[in-house]
């Protein structure tokens, strides 16, 4: 078998990879450079020149090429090699007439917990949004921000108590709305220093979050280190990461509880394989990262179904305020991106069935591109009453 072809398509706000091979077998992936998918497409179109009239079977060697023969990576690259990755290993899989996870050793199950995303720019409406997400069978929410989803254009600012307490409040009131048969994956986006950090982590104890994430910006090992010595929840990164080497490096400094790969960043199934194998050799959980489409989510399954130290897996759902352009007032089930693929996973009392068809799972709509026409992010960020900037 030989590669005759590699396209990629900007779709709504995705970046996807097709690989094609002069056997009928088409190979589908995604990019997760999130807000740089027009470099990493440029990417991509530089590694097909390597790719094309080569055997797509040596995945392996493949990644260490695109990986190691510039000398320099980034994050448009990595997103660029993973989508590459997935596509690889669903013509692999197609063409040996297995799933993936297959491929890797598994299954260790045949379902994996999810869950939904919620989000809110009040108090009420978190509440809300989250008990709906539970009668709709999730046993589990993340991407919750106790600091709201505020208006972005908004200038920020509060007195620090004002800021602790009323994000220790929304905190409060969704565990007492659903009780302890539910659990919370909190979601900072970033939004304090290292000392901001220990303190609120610790005002979060009584309401057992399973993971606290991405309290601090991520760039400093160190710092997200000493920020998990110092508390007793469970604190979860790794969602910006692009290398094996920051997760063996953030490990090694027993800086996590959880690893967050985001599996179209962090080089593909090979990348996120790897890094689960580094958890699990520092017992240390996965929880796969995806605010994508549902190709992420399934790739997301596949790594799922091979690993021992899988843990819950990231679902987006669509709700308030979740979609960049249009807004669903609705919490439900349905995934963002769905009417892009073929078919989605099967969802069911809070999990996801892990899926058992050869290769990936799904396929590219045909009218994916005309119904959904590919629109860019916008850089911006929220400004600070100061002038300066809040990450949100």
């Amino acid at each position: 078998m030989k590669i005759t072809g590699v396209k990629s398509q900007l779709i709504d706000k995705f970046l996807f990879v097709e690989v094609e091979t002069d056997e009928g077998i088409t190979g589908l992936g995604e990019c997760g450079s999130w807000g740089q998918l027009e470099a990493a497409q440029t990417a991509i179109e530089k590694f097909a020149d390597y790719l094309i009239g080569k055997d797509p079977g040596p995945i392996e060697h493949h990644w260490n090429i695109m990986h190691r023969f510039s000398h320099f990576r980034g994050a448009a690259i990595c997103g660029a090699i993973s989508g590459l990755d997935i596509a690889l290993w669903d013509i692999k899989g197609q063409a040996l007439g297995a799933p993936i996870h297959e491929l890797l050793g598994g299954p260790t199950r045949d379902r994996a917990r999810v869950y939904g995303h919620v989000k809110a720019e009040s108090l009420d409406e978190m509440v809300t949004n989250v008990k709906k997400l539970k009668a709709l069978g999730f046993t589990a929410i993340g991407h919750f921000n106790p600091f709201l989803d505020e208006d972005r254009d908004q200038a920020y600012f509060k007195p620090y108590a004002q800021k602790i307490a009323d994000a220790v409040h929304v905190v409060a009131a969704v565990r007492e709305a659903v009780g302890d048969d539910f659990d919370l994956c909190i979601e900072i986006h970033r939004r304090l220093t290292p000392a901001e950090a220990v303190a609120f982590a610790r005002e979060l104890e009584p309401y057992r979050p399973m993971f606290y994430e991405d309290p601090i910006r991520p760039d400093s090992f160190d710092a997200m280190a000493r920020v998990n010595d110092r508390i007793t929840i469970p604190l979860a990164t790794g969602e910006r990461y692009n290398s094996i080497y920051d997760f063996q490096t953030l490990l090694t400094r027993e800086g996590v509880a959880y690893v967050r790969p985001s599996i179209c960043l962090c080089g593909g199934i090979t990348g996120a394989r790897k890094i689960a194998a580094l958890a699990e050799a520092h017992d240390v959980q996965v929880v796969p990262h995806n605010p994508l489409s549902p190709v992420c989510l399934f790739a997301g399954l596949q790594l799922d179904a091979a690993i021992p130290n899988f843990a819950i897996q990231e679902y987006p759902t669509v709700g308030v305020g979740f979609e960049d352009k249009g807004t669903s007032n609705e919490p439900t089930t349905e995934l963002a991106g769905a009417g892009i693929v073929t078919n989605v996973p099967v969802f069911k009392d809070g999990f996801a069935e892990i899926p058992k068809t050869p290769g990936l799972g799904t396929k590219l709509a045909p009218d994916a591109a005309e119904k959904f026409p590919a629109f860019a992010r916008k850089i911006r960020m929220r400004p600070h009453k100061d002038g300066f900037i809040v990450d949100q």
